[in-house]
């Protein structure tokens, strides 16, 4: 396995079954008290052990992220939600059956083992189980549940590569487990069903219309698909926050049917353009030629919304890197996927809004 220390940060490279071996020093930093950045199949996650209030003030601190903004908890097997839940809604039965292993947080009743520090202070506590072998194989190795938000400083756009990871927490944490870049690329979709109907509390990797496959009258709260910036008074879920997954240029989220969408977005960037701005475009790939020469990056395609979302959080990393001061961002559908896209972007462009 290759070893690197960064910033006093140890990175393994995890690439094949024989490399998994490796993961039991992962495993003791957890017991340890410290901090292990993993990999999903969703976004990087910020490990530490979910039982210990200390740890779970590790990870807030290495974040700087609010304290009442609860933390996800992952397993690796349903058994081990047992001692985590105080019940276990026949609902929620059916959904891991369907779902898990795989991106949807369900949020459970919290047994009174679970720190308060964990759960952001809330009496309710949100699990999942990752569909990732690298993150399956560090929680076995932990032989603890893992507190783990996305592997960033908070307000940032969530990691898919470990060099995400290190640009951010380089220094601040114990080790990153490098597996490569995630596959679905945004997180997971938090379910509360500790109300009835169940209700999405941030859509993530699994849509909506998957879910009332499963469950038909799961209701979506409104905050997530508002196009004003929402009063979030006590946070109920991760990412519920007003700006959230941002870069450091200015986003600006241009709705509507695609070719106004395209004619407005031109007209904006030739704006700021003569102002001097470094300006680009983040389109998809059916309306990208309508742009001509202008610098345009093409995030995805509308058929095709699985390839935005896994996309989209590189992009706006890669326009820091490069140093751009304005994204002018086509919006999309708001279904399947799309609901997910367009959450992230509103954040991300805190709620810069144009409708065409």
């Amino acid at each position: 396995m290759e070893v690197e220390v960064i910033k006093g940060t140890k990175v393994l490279k995890v690439r094949n079954k024989e490399d998994l071996e490796a993961l039991e020093e992962a495993g003791e930093l957890i017991r340890r008290g410290e901090l292990v950045a993993f990999p999903t199949e969703t976004v990087y996650g910020l490990g530490g052990n979910a039982l210990d209030p200390e740890a779970a003030g590790k990870i807030y601190a290495a974040k700087g992220r609010p304290s009442d903004n609860p933390l996800i908890v992952h397993v690796a097997q349903p058994e081990e939600i047992k001692p985590l839940v105080r019940e276990v809604p026949e609902v929620a039965e059916r959904l891991m059956e369907r779902f898990w292993p795989g991106p949807l947080t369900l949020v459970f009743p919290a047994r009174p083992e679970v720190p308060r520090r964990t759960t952001g202070g809330l009496d309710t506590v949100a699990i999942r189980l990752p569909a990732h072998p690298v993150a399956l194989a560090f929680i076995a190795a932990a032989r603890r549940p893992i507190a783990g938000p996305s592997a960033n400083l908070s307000g940032r756009p969530s990691p898919t590569t470990a060099e995400h990871v290190i640009a951010d927490l380089a220094g601040r944490i114990a080790m990153i487990i490098d597996a490569g870049h995630t596959g679905v690329g945004v997180e997971s979709t938090v379910l509360d069903v500790t109300v009835s109907p169940p209700q999405i509390l941030r859509p993530g990797g699994i849509t909506l219309e998957e879910l009332r496959q499963v469950v038909p009258d799961v209701t979506v709260d409104p905050t997530t698909v508002q196009d004003t910036p929402p009063a979030v008074g006590r946070v109920r879920a991760p990412g519920m926050k007003y700006k959230h997954y941002a870069p450091q240029g200015e986003v600006i989220v241009v709705e509507g049917a695609p070719e106004r969408i395209a004619a407005r977005i031109a007209a904006l960037y030739d704006g700021y353009a003569a102002q001097g701005k470094k300006v680009v475009i983040m389109a998809t790939c059916e309306t990208a030629s309508a742009y001509g020469e202008r610098r345009t990056a093409v995030v995805g395609a509308r058929a095709d919304l699985g390839s935005i979302a896994a996309n989209l959080f590189d992009f706006l990393r890669r326009f820091d890197e490069e140093g751009v001061e304005v994204i002018l961002a086509e919006g999309v559908e708001m279904v399947g996927l799309g609901l997910t896209v367009m959450n992230r972007l509103r954040k991300a462009a805190g709620y810069h809004i144009i409708k065409v």
